[in-house]
């Protein structure tokens, strides 16, 4: 599987850091959706599926998370702790997420508006529609 991370410019001077998150710059879809996550105990495990159409764009604004990603090919993890990287989800990639520091904020920005039929919540499900059964290990993450 292809991780895909995606650098964000950072502006800054002796006042602090700023990174503007922009259609078509560095963020390659129409932004319809933006929520963040905060305050996840670090034994909490979230996400636990995937999406038939939605695409998202992931940042770490504070602390860290590990991300469990796989397209069918086999799972990867994924640490997501620099603010100015961003991680692209696409359409059909199962996605857990666990292993959040105490001071996560989790941002994601979405090409679409919440649609509950959108989600496959069941792994089995999931294999099935992406037309696979796992067939490897960790060694199918390849982070780009």
């Amino acid at each position: 599987m292809d991780i895909e991370r995606i650098q964000l410019q950072q502006h800054g001077d002796s006042r602090g850091m700023l990174i503007a998150l922009e259609k078509d710059r560095n963020v390659p879809f129409e932004i319809q959706r933006v929520y963040y996550l905060f305050a996840t105990k670090c034994d909490v495990h979230r996400g636990m599926h995937a999406h038939r159409n939605l695409n998202q764009l992931a940042v770490t604004v504070r602390g860290s998370v590990t991300f469990l990603l796989d397209d069918g090919s086999g799972p990867c993890e994924v640490v997501l702790n620099d603010p100015s990287q961003g991680l692209l989800l696409r359409r059909m990639v199962w996605r857990e997420m666990y292993d959040f520091t105490e001071d996560c904020v989790l941002m994601v920005l979405a090409d679409q508006l919440y649609d509950p039929a959108d989600y496959i919540t069941d792994y089995a499900l999931f294999l099935h529609e992406v037309g696979t059964a796992y067939r490897g290990d960790m060694a199918a993450c390849q982070s780009g």
